[in-house]
């Protein structure tokens, strides 16, 4: 039987939490330029579509997203746990219209964080993101995990390329992602390809995943090869700000469409089966990749 005053506490308690903060961390197969690119302009058109959006670098170092954006050497949430700075001094607005905050200088110095320093930097973290609409991680899968635990709770997309190395080490990444998480979905995006290239990359890539591993996986869609990314990003801006009619910047507004959405990435999107077309493998082949 169920138990109503037990119910009834419990959404009270929803209730009085407010809205469940949304983020969504990325990961990528594809070199960390490529990446950095992509969650700039994923940002950057987020933002002009009326969204608040700040960009969590996880990772540091100097192939960071905050580093591409000449935010290398400024406060973290690190100096946060640690009493070294407030809050409000490690958000950075960029020209493309989103907050910019960096997790530590570099994984080595997140890694020799103390216990206590570890456990205030999720508590700076879960303040930090309850303040903000949409929340985008520049993530890291490392040896230790997370840096943060909310992270493993997070939306997770993986950012694969049509080539068969990248498709590999998306596969891998998902494998290991299964094993140290449990099974849950999710998001693939493919950039630097065409429509029907990533819908082949996509339909092979769910397929395994759901043979081998029994993972859902979800087409967050795809970004084309476009040589106005390369000179939007010269000038120091976001493509769907400097050339809104290029191909990518199409693309672009459409993934920030699909993102925006009340219910978030729906990873379980109409119509994608998850196995529908591309290659098929017998049972107990493992998949070529």
């Amino acid at each position: 039987m169920a138990n109503f005053d037990f119910d009834q506490a419990e959404g009270l308690r929803r209730m009085l939490a407010g809205p469940k903060p949304r983020i969504v961390t990325f990961l990528s197969a594809t070199p960390q330029d490529d990446k950095g690119a992509m969650l700039v302009n994923l940002g950057a058109s987020l933002a002009r579509a009326g969204n608040d959006v700040l960009l969590v670098d996880a990772g540091g170092g100097e192939e960071g997203v905050a580093a591409r954006l000449g935010l290398q050497d400024v406060a973290s949430l690190l100096d946060v746990a640690r009493q070294e700075c407030a809050l409000n001094q490690v958000i950075h607005q960029v020209p493309q219209g989103f907050g910019v905050v960096t997790m530590a200088p570099s994984r080595r110095l997140r890694g020799a964080a103390r216990p206590d320093e570890a456990r205030r930097l999720a508590k700076a973290f879960d303040v930090l993101v309850k303040q903000t609409g949409i929340v985008i991680v520049d993530g890291e899968f490392d040896d230790e995990g997370f840096p943060v635990p909310v992270m493993a709770s997070s939306e997770i997309v993986v950012q694969v390329s049509n080539s068969a190395t990248s498709i590999k080490a998306a596969y891998c990444m998902i494998k290991r992602l299964n094993h140290e998480l449990g099974r849950r979905p999710f998001g693939i995006l493919v950039t630097g390809a065409s429509a029907s290239e990533a819908k082949v990359v996509y339909d092979n890539m769910a397929q395994a995943a759901s043979r081998y591993l029994a993972v859902n996986l979800t087409s967050m869609g795809s970004v084309p090869a476009d040589e106005y990314l390369h000179r939007a990003a010269r000038l120091g801006r976001a493509v769907v700000d400097a050339f809104p009619l290029a191909g990518a910047s199409v693309a672009f507004r459409e993934l920030a469409g699909r993102f925006a959405l009340p219910s978030g990435p729906a990873f379980a999107l109409p119509g994608t089966s998850g196995a529908s077309r591309g290659v098929h493998w017998q049972r107990g082949e493992q998949p070529a990749f």
